[in-house]
C-alpha cells in the first residue's frame, strides 16, 4: 500500500535555476496555472452571453459575485468595494485549487504550508500597509483600543501585537492542516479499497462519503480563508 503522503510530493517539470533561488516549474505550479485557467474559462465562458434570464452557467457565475460581494458588503463595508477584485480572486483561486485537488491523480497545491502561507501573507503584509495609508501613525493604536485604563496596557498591548502578527499563521495552517488531513484520510480508505478486494465495499463505502464531505470543507475553507481576509481589511480600514 503506497503511502498517503506521497501524494503530498513535490516534483519538478521543468528545472529552472537562478542562482541561489530554486525557480523550477513543479507539479505544484502546473496545478497552481490549472485552477488559475479553469477559473478564467468558467468566468468568461458563463459571462460571454450575458443573457437576461441566466442559463446554468451564467448563474453559477453571478452566484459566485453575489456571494463574494455580499462577504465584502458585510465584513468591510462600503469602502471594501474597491478591494472586491482582489478578495473574489483569493476566494475562486483557492476555491478552484482545493476542488481541483479531490480528482484523483491531482495535486492539491492547498495543502503545503509554502503556498497557503504566502497567499496568508499577502493578505497581512497588504491589509497593513493598506492601514498605515489611511491612518498613518495613528494605526498603532489599534494594539490599544480606546479607553482602555493605562495601567492595563503594558499587559494588553504585548498581547495585541502578538495576536496581530500570528494572523499570517493561523490563516496559513488552517488551511492547509484542513486540506492535508482530508486528503490523506480518503487516501487512506482508498488504500484499504484496493487492499482488501471484495470486502472494500465498506471503505469504498467511506470514500465516497468523506469525498462529499471534502468537497464541503474545500468550499468552506475557501470562505473561511476569503472572509478573514475581509476582517482584517476591515480592521485596517475602520481599527476598532
Amino acid at each position: 500500500m503506497a503511502s498517503p503522503i506521497e501524494q503530498f510530493t513535490i516534483e519538478k517539470i521543468l528545472d529552472v535555476d537562478l542562482g541561489v533561488v530554486d525557480a523550477s516549474f513543479t507539479n505544484s505550479s502546473l496545478f497552481m496555472v490549472i485552477a488559475v485557467g479553469l477559473a478564467s474559462l468558467f468566468l468568461i465562458a458563463s459571462t460571454r452571453e450575458k443573457s437576461l434570464i441566466p442559463g446554468r452557467w451564467q448563474s453559477m457565475a453571478e452566484i459566485t459575485y453575489e456571494f463574494v460581494a455580499n462577504m465584502v458588503r458585510t465584513n468591510v463595508g462600503t469602502e471594501g468595494r474597491k478591494y472586491f477584485p482582489f478578495i473574489f480572486s483569493l476566494f475562486v483561486f483557492i476555491l478552484f485549487g482545493n476542488m481541483l485537488g479531490i480528482v484523483p491523480y491531482s495535486f492539491t497545491f492547498t495543502s503545503h504550508l509554502a503556498v497557503t502561507l504566502g497567499m496568508a501573507l499577502v493578505v497581512f503584509i497588504g491589509t497593513t500597509i493598506i492601514g498605515f495609508i489611511k491612518h498613518g501613525l495613528h494605526f498603532l493604536s489599534f494594539f490599544l483600543p480606546h479607553g482602555t485604563p493605562w495601567f492595563i496596557a503594558p499587559i494588553l498591548v504585548p498581547i495585541e501585537i502578538l495576536s496581530y502578527f500570528t494572523r499570517p499563521i493561523s490563516l496559513s495552517l488552517r488551511l492547509f492542516a484542513n486540506m492535508t488531513a482530508g486528503h490523506t484520510l480518503l487516501k487512506v480508505f482508498a488504500g484499504f479499497v484496493a487492499a482488501l478486494g471484495i470486502a472494500g465495499v465498506v471503505p469504498l463505502a467511506a470514500v465516497i462519503g468523506l469525498t462529499g464531505l471534502e468537497m464541503l470543507v474545500a468550499f468552506l475553507q475557501a470562505y473561511v480563508f476569503a472572509v478573514l481576509s475581509c476582517i482584517y481589511l476591515n480592521d485596517a480600514l475602520h481599527m476598532h
